[in-house]
């Protein structure tokens, strides 16, 4: 901006709207950088496609000067020449001061012009006015709002709305990126290519820590909403955990670690940092929580615990939150500290936005997982949402859930753009030993049980995480495993190539 313009007047001394009766407060603006600019575009419509397209009617301070603005806006829309004599037919003569005034105020712009070259600029400086004056206009509500408090509405819930709104204030016309030219789509794609192919796992979004699932989704990407769905005792929380570290903590050759915001509405952060540390140090969780640990144990719980208090894991273990609050959380943490993964524990236990009601539960898990996506999108980050899944996976011989049994809506499904689910077959062997028949003899029986046994052997320690929707990939399933006393997922290796303690 030059210097000409920066000296522009932002509170003129007469004729100003703003002051009012008796001496009140100013608000922010700029009537002569309004002037010039409309006065600009009258002179030459070209204008229009040089100033910031965020630019509307509402942001110009005198209502009169919005007005002419968005009629030169339609004009121009329609291929028509905007100037003082086209405009006039639109305005009345009440609209200035009597007969006449309007055409001579449209006249008095077009002659008023200092700079048309200037024109970008004076509307950065009318934009920047209304940011001005809508943020004294948030702090008046937030007064407004304590100083009158609503007994259905507590006060951490108004700072989550008053940041909602700051947020939002902040991020307009950042997100709406609007038309974009191929050619920078394609140079976006070339990029997230090139992205993958200098990483050694060939991945474009965050790590899942696990190779082959790794390969079938390419990581988990920037503004994807990736459900992860399970019955209980499958170990969702575990894998997403691991998940959810790994994107963290990596060291990987190509891998970035970024900070997580893992929002547990089921575990206490304790539950889940005595999980970590189970994993990492390798020692039985059941023993680190009795506190039944030799002096080698507790030392290496001790150093492990130290390695990992410096990692950008952050976990909310509120209860009852609302999808709005965590949108707010993770808004407040992107700024402060930086945001690349959100992680929800789980779904179904998350409440419908503040002040939307639901006539029934699946309107309210249609809500939860469309804002799921929504904050994905705004904050450009993946969101882990676990899922539970209905019942009648128990009722069907085989136990591998599809997405029918996503539980209490169809809009999970449409929403997510990747759905997984976890898949242990030794836990429902384990519940259904076999039983002798009378008409079996005791041949029969012990083949039937040696077979049962081989199987069970075989689905020791394993399980099978199944894509079942991807919206930009393959779907197909991948197995993995599992070590129970560390509730800990790894990538599955051959029996000739596992270590000696496994």
């Amino acid at each position: 901006m030059s210097e000409e313009q920066s000296n522009i007047e932002a509170f003129p001394a007469s004729g100003d709207p703003a002051a009012g009766l008796g001496g009140a407060r100013k608000m922010p603006h700029n009537l002569p950088a309004e002037q010039n600019l409309l006065g600009a575009l009258l002179l030459d419509n070209d204008v229009m496609e040089k100033i910031d397209d965020r630019l509307r009617a509402e942001h110009f301070y005198d209502p009169l000067h919005g007005r002419i603005f968005a009629t030169v806006m339609r004009l121009i829309d329609r291929g028509q020449l905007a100037n003082p004599v086209t405009l006039k037919s639109f305005f009345s003569s009440t609209d200035d001061g009597g007969d006449g005034a309007m055409e001579d105020y449209l006249g008095e712009l077009a002659d008023g012009v200092i700079s048309i070259a200037q024109s970008p600029d004076y509307a950065v400086t009318i934009y920047e006015a209304h940011l001005r004056r809508e943020l004294i206009r948030i702090g008046d509500d937030v007064i407004q709002d304590a100083s009158h408090p609503d007994v259905d509405l507590p006060a951490t819930t108004q700072i989550e709305t008053a940041e909602a709104k700051l947020f939002q204030l902040a991020e307009t016309g950042e997100a709406d990126a609007g038309l974009r030219g191929f050619d920078s789509v394609t140079a976006a794609a070339i990029n997230q290519a090139a992205i993958a192919r200098k990483s050694d796992g060939g991945l474009s979004g965050y790590s899942t820590g696990l190779t082959d699932l790794n390969n079938l989704m390419g990581g988990m990407h920037r503004s994807d909403l990736i459900i992860l769905a399970g019955r209980p005792a499958m170990g969702k929380s575990a894998l997403a955990t691991t998940m959810a570290f790994h994107t963290a903590t990596t060291t990987r050759t190509g891998e970035t670690a970024a900070p997580v915001a893992f929002f547990s509405l089921e575990m206490s952060a304790e539950q889940l940092g005595t999980r970590i540390l189970s994993e990492r140090a390798q020692i039985d969780s059941n023993a680190i929580r009795q506190g039944d640990l030799n002096a080698e144990e507790f030392d290496r719980l001790v150093e492990v615990s130290n390695q990992l208090s410096v990692s950008p894991f952050f976990i909310d273990d509120t209860p009852s939150l609302s999808v709005s609050q965590v949108a707010s959380r993770a808004r407040r943490m992107k700024r402060t500290s930086g945001l690349g993964l959100i992680v929800v524990d789980y779904l179904q236990l998350l409440a419908p936005q503040l002040g939307v009601k639901s006539e029934n539960r699946v309107q309210e898990i249609s809500n939860i997982s469309r804002s799921l996506k929504a904050i994905a999108k705004e904050l450009d980050v993946p969101v882990l949402a676990l899922s539970q899944l209905s019942r009648a996976v128990e009722q069907r011989e085989d136990k591998r859930p599809n997405l029918s049994d996503l539980r209490e809506s169809g809009s999970i499904e449409q929403d997510a753009d990747v759905v997984l689910f976890i898949y242990r077959e030794e836990y429902y062997l384990s519940k259904k030993e076999p039983e002798r028949d009378a008409r079996e003899t005791e041949d029969q029986f012990n083949a039937k049980n040696d077979a049962f046994i081989a199987r069970l052997q075989a689905a020791e320690n394993k399980a099978e995480v199944i894509i079942a929707k991807q919206r930009h990939g393959p779907v197909g399933s991948v197995n993995i495993h599992f070590e129970k006393r560390f509730t800990h997922f790894t990538d599955l290796k051959d029996d000739s190539q596992l270590p000696d303690h496994y």
